[in-house]
């Protein structure tokens, strides 16, 4: 593999752009520090160095950002469908003329190459673009009960003010992609982005703010103690809903706050996605397929593919033809050239992913290529191939978030569907097939919230996302993602011919 040294420091139009990224609180319609002081240094992982210093949110900082929320609520919730509609409209635009900055800052605090980020640009504003024409769209329905003796009328309403805590893999499509049906829904929204990568959230808010979203529909409160950030707010009850993506861990922890009001939740959890490869697959397409499904944004990926679960009269010439493939890919730090892995978010990271190969070779399994942290500055692992992955290891049953694809073989069909099917997980899938039969099977005997079937990469702000089993609750995107911000209200009325 090629490796690139990190820039010796932040060009002209870096520091530029750091410069006219927020550093405050976005609460209320207002910039602010924090009431305490506190604030939070953001690096680069790709070499370790602070971008910039932000405020950090403290306790009485996240109870005012629901303040300003559910003072906001009633207006916000009466405004017209139509005007929702265009003022998530104009902040997609607004996004289309920013997205090269908006690119550059994903790279810079998250470490994904720059043409990855610029993808996610275009993924996050699919879901302000999207929910602008499912605002109008919230129906209802109205009809004769069975009885004939009065009518039924059902209505839809938004469920109240939100809590939406992101993760720091996809700063920007995690925040509009919670964010969009929320507004389009007429809720108002405290964000938690995460402390590792809060520059863009920010950086988005001044977008909402020039779109036209009124002061107070939504707050931005980065911290860097966000248990004791989020638990009050979690316990108010003026909150009336709680959407989350990260770890089943923490989701866990936050379903348990979350029952003592019975608060409305939506659970973007782990997941550990096989990708199943038989016999009769297309292997050129598999193992493109492949590497998109591992090495986008560096394994770091809910829906990355973790257990290669190849046929045993074919995972010879795959296993060969994916290590040569993952050899030569470029590693450094995402703004430079032709980079194609960039660094892990952080040393833990580096240390995780370093413990499950070692974990899986010393039960046996073979490093094909990388295996190692690299050295230097920065938080750097090689993409790495093993194969061989005993079912026991670690490395097959944990949600890796690191660029090492790990192979399995299977014999026949029933084998890889109970290897697939063996976690507690269920967020996405992949199936590799040219038989339709089979493919019909797997879209029916996978435990799975998501399948990629021939296909590496399956998010789209038009489609359902989320998972079964610990993977969470709820779906996010597609034309169910508003009404996990909607309530549901059932009206009665007396037949009017009586």
């Amino acid at each position: 593999m090629t490796i690139t040294s990190p820039e010796a420091s932040v060009d002209a139009a870096e520091r530029d752009l750091l410069e006219r990224v927020p550093t405050g609180l976005f609460v209320g319609g207002r910039w602010t520090p924090s009431r305490s002081g506190g604030t939070l240094d953001v690096a680069d992982p790709s070499t370790g160095r602070v971008l910039t210093t932000i405020a950090s949110a403290d306790p009485e900082d996240g109870l005012a950002a629901l303040d300003a929320a559910c003072a906001a609520a009633d207006d916000w919730a009466r405004t017209p469908p139509r005007r929702r509609a265009e003022i998530l409209r104009r902040a997609w635009e607004l996004l289309q003329e920013r997205r090269d900055e908006f690119a550059l800052l994903i790279t810079l605090e998250m470490g994904k190459p720059l043409h990855e980020a610029q993808g996610e640009v275009t993924y996050g504003g699919e879901f302000l673009r999207w929910f602008s024409e499912e605002a109008v769209r919230i129906t209802g329905r109205y009809g004769i009960n069975p009885e004939g003796t009065g009518r039924t009328i059902v209505s839809h309403h938004p469920v109240g003010p939100c809590l939406l805590i992101t993760p720091w893999n996809f700063p920007l499509a995690m925040a509009t992609r919670k964010i969009a049906p929320a507004l389009a829904a007429g809720c108002t929204v405290v964000v938690k982005p995460a402390e590792l990568t809060p520059l863009t959230t920010l950086f988005f808010a001044r977008v909402l703010e020039d779109a036209g979203v009124p002061a107070g529909v939504v707050n931005v409160i980065p911290t860097n103690s966000s248990k004791t950030v989020s638990a009050p707010i979690i316990a108010e009850p003026r909150l009336r809903k709680l959407s989350f993506t990260g770890s089943t861990e923490v989701g866990k922890v936050l379903l348990r706050q979350a029952a003592e009001n019975v608060l409305r939740t939506s659970m973007e959890l782990g997941g550990n996605a096989p990708f199943l490869v038989f016999e009769d697959a297309d292997l050129d397409a598999a193992v493109e397929g492949a590497l998109l499904a591992k090495f986008r944004n560096s394994g770091e990926a809910c829906t990355a593919a973790n257990r290669f679960l190849v046929q045993r009269s074919v995972v010879r010439e795959f296993s060969d033809r994916v290590a040569a493939r993952v050899e030569a890919m470029r590693v450094g730090r995402g703004t430079e050239q032709g980079v194609q892995v960039g660094p892990l978010i952080d040393a833990r990271a580096v240390a995780k992913t370093s413990a499950l190969v070692a974990d899986a070779v010393s039960r046996g399994a073979e490093v094909r290529t990388g295996g190692d942290a690299l050295p230097g500055e920065g938080t750097f692992f090689a993409p790495t191939v093993v194969t061989e992955v005993p079912a026991d290891s670690d490395l097959f049953r944990t949600e890796i978030f690191g660029p090492v694809l790990s192979i399995v073989p299977f014999d026949d069909e029933d084998e890889a569907v109970r290897l697939a099917n063996g976690t507690e997980y269920g967020l996405a899938a992949y199936v590799y097939t040219r038989d339709l039969a089979r493919g019909q099977r797997m879209m029916e005997g996978l435990e799975t919230g998501m399948l990629g079937l021939n296909a590496g990469v399956i998010s789209n702000a038009s489609a359902p996302f989320g998972g079964v089993k610990q993977s969470g609750l709820g779906r996010e995107g597609g034309v169910e993602g508003i009404h996990e911000y909607l309530t549901t209200k059932y009206t009665m009325t007396p037949d009017p011919t009586i």
